[in-house]
């Protein structure tokens, strides 16, 4: 027969109530680092969880008091004070080894790209107003002028991401149309985001041509009709069809567009800029296709990211012909997806440097430039430092670095990535203490290990990498 104690009515009178939690003096120094309402929510929801534990049959009374004793209580608010400490968006240290790594914010800005946000953030600035006459103007002006030298084109226009890019794109010119898509272009980008669901929310009617693996530019001829309102090629960034294919090029999407009056437009998804004074990476790239080629193709209009390989904050750029912009920013929809004054302020700062012949400076495209040679001592510095902790093994052995966000699919970069093995902590445990960290660290489990790898790491990583460890050393 079971003791009376055991019996759950029993357990559920050791509970303390929520006013007896909160004068607990175990409890009274979290009581300080949140507000006394969290607080009190917090110490709810640790008690409602003993009581689904009595519910289900895990606790009984004599283990209830074992626990309760043992300052469980406590030690669940604790949890949940320092996740609330640690939540939301906070800086962090990547070494990954994906360059664009989208869980992670994508492109890291130039140090004065960053500076230029800041100041547009904490002070007024001159958004939509011309200093000299005091009129009302377009706050993207100064981009549209920038783009328009960078890239030769007659103007430009930018919102807040590619996908707004895509959305703007299509509801303008095939909004109540049609719009024409090879088959093996319909891609999905993370979140499952299909280019065909974003052209039923801009209102456009999808006609597929060609087939997954060949389309010719007759196909596309073939298919213009009357209510046909645009011809878009997309490029296949995060995948890629090999073997016996065939695709239409953007030059003769052009080409055909102007023959039969309708619309074309390139989207490029991540958008590689080559430009004065920087160091081609193209070929490291795979032949990820360059902005400057899809204008020069005589598309009317040009979208890609500014966050990912352009290494500017987040944004989605269309640019190209003037009528064709024109109308894009004549659109009402236009204003629900428009950049905010700090985006602006740091894609006006990142095109100005690399204008000025400074665009290897960008942290992407120094990532993706960094040779295996010159990441080895970085490397090599940081498993000497971490394998004279306690309980911690590190050597160096080559990897290989990915550009991410689907940039340059199949594409890797050699490099030397720091192995860390725990002598207590599995691999995985090793990665969930590091990204508990006051700086949170994220590195990649692989083969029983943790690997670190320099190449995406900025200045000054490396101390907080190394204190991420100190707590874990000699970890249970």
């Amino acid at each position: 027969m079971a003791s009376p104690r055991a019996d759950p009515p029993n357990a559920y009178r050791l509970l303390p109530s929520i006013d007896e939690a909160l004068r607990d003096p175990a409890l009274a120094a979290g009581a300080k680092r949140v507000p006394r309402e969290l607080f009190a929510r917090f110490v709810a929801q640790a008690l409602e969880e003993l009581r689904a534990e009595i519910k289900s049959g895990r606790l009984d009374a004599l283990a209830l008091e074992k626990h309760l004793a043992a300052g469980a209580l406590a030690k669940a608010v604790e949890a949940r004070i320092l996740r609330e400490d640690g939540a939301g968006l906070r800086r962090c240290v990547n070494a990954t080894g994906v360059v664009l790594n989208t869980g992670l914010g994508r492109a890291p800005v130039h140090p004065e790209v960053a500076e230029a946000m800041a100041e547009a953030a904490r002070s007024y600035c001159v958004l939509e107003v011309d200093r000299w006459t005091n009129e009302r103007n377009q706050r993207d002006d100064r981009l549209a002028e920038l783009l328009a030298r960078m890239f030769g084109v007659e103007s430009a226009i930018v919102v807040n991401n590619n996908a707004g890019a895509v959305l703007l794109l299509f509801q303008t010119f095939a909004g109540g149309k049609e719009a024409i898509v090879s088959r093996g272009e319909l891609v999905e980008i993370g979140g499952s985001f299909r280019v065909p669901s974003v052209m039923e929310r801009a209102n456009a009617q999808l006609v597929e041509v060609g087939t997954t693996n060949r389309t010719r530019i007759a196909d596309y001829a073939g298919a213009i009709g009357p209510n046909t309102g645009l011809l878009v090629k997309v490029h296949t960034s995060n995948f890629r069809v090999e073997g016996f294919t065939e695709e239409v090029g953007a030059a003769e999407l052009a080409a055909l567009g102007r023959e039969r009056g309708v619309t074309s437009a390139f989207d490029l998804g991540s958008g590689l800029v080559e430009g004065s004074g920087m160091c081609s990476i193209e070929e490291l790239l795979g032949g990820e296709p360059l902005v400057r080629a899809a204008v020069a193709s005589g598309v009317d209009v040009v979208t890609f990211s500014g966050d990912k390989l352009l290494g500017a904050p987040q944004a989605g750029i269309l640019v190209g012909a003037r009528s064709a912009i024109a109308a894009l920013r004549k659109n009402p929809i236009y204003r629900a997806l428009r950049l905010d004054k700090v985006g602006i302020a740091g894609l006006e700062k990142t095109l100005e440097l690399v204008l000025a012949g400074r665009g290897d400076e960008i942290p992407v495209r120094r990532m993706l430039r960094a040779s295996a040679a010159e990441l080895e001592p970085r490397a090599k510095a940081i498993a000497q430092r971490i394998a004279a902790i306690p309980g911690l093994d590190a050597a160096v052995v080559p990897g290989a670095s990915q550009p991410g966000s689907g940039s340059a699919p199949g594409v890797t970069l050699p490099t030397f990535c720091v192995r860390v093995v725990h002598a207590k902590l599995s691999a995985g445990g090793l990665a969930t203490a590091l990204r508990a960290a006051q700086v949170p660290v994220f590195g990649r489990v692989q083969e029983g290990a943790l690997l670190l790898d320099p190449r995406t790491l900025l200045p000054g990583d490396e101390e907080d990498l190394l204190a991420a460890f100190v707590p874990v050393s000699g970890a249970d």
